[in-house]
């Protein structure tokens, strides 16, 4: 029975802090200002960008970050990877140049970006050595 009871927490655990990661900043904004949330968009490059990686595995998977995304922020990612088995569809592709046209100009990975629920920035940093506790305050910070 216990073991029953553990797998409901850990499976109501895993919904209730699962991130929804957005591929369009117009379903973002729409979302943002239902919510009354901010928007992060992360660029990456997910198959060649070390950092990147370190972001995906200590900061975005960690619970501190999803817990604290579930209450102030839509999420979007644009991704670019460069191994071909990795590629995206061609609409999603064309829809993170857009991304990165807008908010990347120059190129950066990985890039964070904080939006207010219209669009507009309110800050970027990247990738940063520390807690998944200490980025999330540096976030909320920008």
């Amino acid at each position: 029975m216990k073991k029953i009871g553990l797998l409901v927490v850990l499976l109501f655990s895993a919904v209730a802090f699962s991130q929804n990661w957005k591929s369009s900043l117009e379903e973002a904004k729409i979302e943002a200002s239902r919510e009354n949330k901010e928007i992060i968009v992360v660029f990456s490059g997910s198959d060649w960008c070390a950092p990147c990686m370190k972001l995906e595995k200590n900061i975005w998977k960690s619970e501190a970050f999803k817990r604290e995304a579930d209450e102030k922020y839509v999420l979007i990612k644009a991704d670019f990877p460069k191994k071909k088995a990795n590629q995206l569809s061609a609409e999603l592709t064309e829809n993170n140049k857009k991304l990165a046209e807008k908010y990347n100009k120059e190129g950066n990975f990985p890039l964070v970006v904080k939006l207010d629920k219209n669009g507009k920035v309110k800050g970027m940093t990247g990738f940063k050595n520390v807690s998944a506790e200490q980025y999330v305050k540096l976030l909320n910070s920008l």
